[in-house]
């Protein structure tokens, strides 16, 4: 039984519930509770603000949107590390490395889902790390039908101390995407056309007119440059059938710049007419590039569609609609409040549509924007804040929708801050900053910078915004510009507040919804 964390926690705040529905509010900014919110709590709504601290939070929410694996008695809470998506017949399967929990070397688990919002948990690994020679870890891989069988490409990762290479890709099959057997002595080790020290993250992809089945690798060139590499070989399988490595992206080091020396998680999609190749630059952003063709070479300038708290995405379509699904990081230690650098978090999903430009933007899954029900604000549809000022404006539920128009008149930055402890000096805080065209987001009071996106902002102009929260994790999209995914912690039944450094800032038609789910 993995439920009895989470159980005796929820039995615990289910005081708090009722507490609140007789007028008990959160503690807010500017001198705490303002509101009466005996008329706003709505029978799925659920408020952890009894849960003193963010840790307890934590361990208490029920994640839908953004799942995360039952707690495992006896071992801990296990996190979504990167995602394998498949889609088949209006069930879309996602594989992800498993970290911590009972987990075994990022053994591959599976959850699947028909909407992103209801998921149904398998609770043993598709594939478990043999932990021996090449197979130390599992590494990244994806799933591919070919004719009646589904084949399981990933990344068997070793010590180089005991095995010749760091890593190289091997398969599983199976008669169905939920069941898969490793396939012996089978092995596409780097090449010439690569570097051998990093060699991940097959993605593959099979053509029925050829029967060939083509994977994109993710490795660096001889001259320690990263880059995505095409292979081909025979849809049976056959080793000898595997060609070279073709180069289909270098990566743009004017424009990806630092200590990049792997694009994980490379994908490639369509999108109207143009093929779109996406990554994720080592611990860093999602990028993008395009090309007319699936292969490339892709030589577009890459663009980051969210910051550094989404990872690891990889595409899912179903004919119709594309989606992203990737992780949110979390924090190593949430108390600290140093830092969202942990590897693995919750899984997340953002749906893919056009920029109207050529490219392409994140923008929110269709079934998060529905069965809402408005709820009462805490400041009201309008609010003026001046520079210097921390205003509150709507109360931190479980999970809640906000939406609304932002303009400004001066040079400064403003925002959304969201509590921690009550101390204003741990303030979480969404900034957009004109001065540097960009949103980002901070820990304790604007101090310590997690993550941005570039943005265009300009003065007296209203910009359409929505901000969804699940839990710790936020997501805001401006304008249908960029979306920047956040992780803050502790804010459950506290009021959340707009600031303003050197502006007068106004938020007009704004609403906030809860979700009926």
């Amino acid at each position: 039984m993995k439920l009895t964390h989470k159980v005796s926690i929820a039995a615990v705040l289910l005081c708090g519930v009722m507490l609140c529905a007789a007028g008990c509010g959160g503690n807010g900014g500017n001198g705490g509770n303002k509101t009466n919110y005996q008329d706003d709590v709505k029978p799925y709504d659920k408020d952890f603000s009894l849960a003193y601290n963010a840790n307890l939070q934590e361990k208490a929410y029920e994640y839908k949107f953004n799942f995360l694996p039952e707690y495992d008695t006896g071992y801990g809470q296990g996190y979504v590390g990167d995602t394998m998506p498949y889609y088949e017949n209006g069930t879309y399967y996602v594989y992800y490395l498993k970290d911590q929990g009972d987990s075994v070397a990022h053994s591959v688990y599976l959850a699947t889902t028909t909407d992103f919002v209801h998921w149904t948990e398998v609770q043993e690994p598709i594939l478990t790390a043999a932990q021996v020679g090449q197979e130390l870890m599992i590494g990244t891989g994806s799933v591919v039908k070919v004719k009646d069988k589904y084949y399981f490409f990933y990344t068997a990762n070793s010590d180089t101390k005991v095995a010749p290479y760091h890593e190289t890709i091997v398969v599983a099959e199976g008669k169905s995407p939920t069941a898969f057997t490793k396939k012996a002595d089978w092995e596409i080790r780097p090449d010439a056309a690569v570097k051998g020290d990093d060699f991940r993250d097959p993605q593959a992809y099979y053509d029925a007119d050829t029967d060939t089945i083509t994977l994109t690798v993710t490795a660096q060139d001889p001259g320690g440059v990263a880059g995505v590499f095409k292979y081909t070989l025979n849809g049976d399988l056959d080793l000898s059938s595997v060609s070279r490595g073709e180069l289909i992206y270098r990566r743009d080091t004017s424009v990806i710049t630092g200590n990049v020396y792997n694009l994980e998680c490379s994908d490639t999609f369509k999108v109207g007419d143009k093929w779109y190749l996406t990554f994720s630059a080592q611990d860093g952003d999602v990028w993008y590039t395009s090309a007319d063709t699936q292969y490339g070479l892709y030589t577009a300038t890459p663009k980051p569609l969210d910051g550094q708290i989404f990872y690891a995405a990889k595409h899912a379509s179903n004919g119709t609609d594309t989606y992203l699904i990737g992780w949110a990081r979390r924090a190593e230690t949430i108390s600290s409040t140093q830092g969202i650098n942990g590897w693995g978090g919750n899984l997340q999903v953002q749906k893919v549509v056009s920029d109207g430009n050529g490219g392409i933007k994140l923008a929110p899954v269709d079934a998060y924007t529905q069965n809402t029900d408005e709820r009462v604000l805490v400041a009201g549809p309008t609010i003026s804040v001046k520079s210097g000022d921390y205003t509150e404006a709507f109360r931190c539920f479980e999970r809640y929708m906000v939406t609304g128009k932002v303009s400004y008149s001066g040079t400064g930055d403003f925002g959304i801050a969201f509590d921690y402890d009550g101390t204003e000096g741990k303030y979480q805080t969404i900034t957009f900053s004109p001065a540097k065209q960009e949103l980002s987001f901070e820990l304790n009071l604007h101090t310590t910078p997690v993550t941005s996106v570039p943005a265009s902002l300009a003065a007296n102009k209203a910009y359409s915004f929505t901000y969804i929260q699940e839990g710790s994790v936020g997501v805001l999209y401006v304008e249908g510009q960029t979306a920047l995914t956040v992780r803050v912690y502790g804010m459950s039944g506290k009021n959340v507040m707009f600031w303003a450094n050197g502006n007068d800032v106004t938020i007009s038609e704004l609403k906030q919804f809860t979700h009926t789910y």
